[in-house]
């Protein structure tokens, strides 16, 4: 059984192409595109950011009429990427249509965070040891 606190996450796009793009250009992730399972609403789009298998955490990107996406200020989950040093890929998030909330600083001997935002309003993180 996996053992990890958090197993799944989910973040609400308006348009999923273009949050594809911004993710593909911040963290180097490849998505797997999905229609959603089989009684999903009609519409649902999905973009796995890895393979479900996976036995760390993973999560999709979900373009569906009803949510609310981010923005930019409120945070209901605020999900974090892993990086070797989050200061690399903090300097893409301005280039690839985001921006950068708190620039990277310390949480003392637990590492690093950067926090931005997406190109769809919702905020997340960048964390690191470096």
């Amino acid at each position: 059984m996996n053992q990890n606190i958090i197993c799944w996450f989910e973040i609400y796009v308006k348009d999923i192409e273009r949050a594809k793009k911004f993710y593909s250009a911040v963290i180097g992730t490849k998505f797997r595109d999905s229609a959603g399972p089989g009684n999903s609403p009609a519409g649902m789009k999905m973009a796995f950011f890895s393979p479900i298998e996976n036995q760390g955490v993973s999560g999709a990107l979900i373009e569906m009429a009803g949510t609310k996406e981010g923005d930019g200020h409120c945070v209901n989950t605020m999900v974090y990427f892993p990086c070797q040093d989050c200061s690399v890929e903090e300097a893409r998030i301005k280039a690839a249509g985001g921006m950068v909330s708190q620039s990277k600083f310390s949480i003392g001997e637990y590492g690093f965070c950067s926090i931005c935002v997406d190109t769809e309003g919702n905020p997340f993180g960048l964390f690191s040891m470096e």
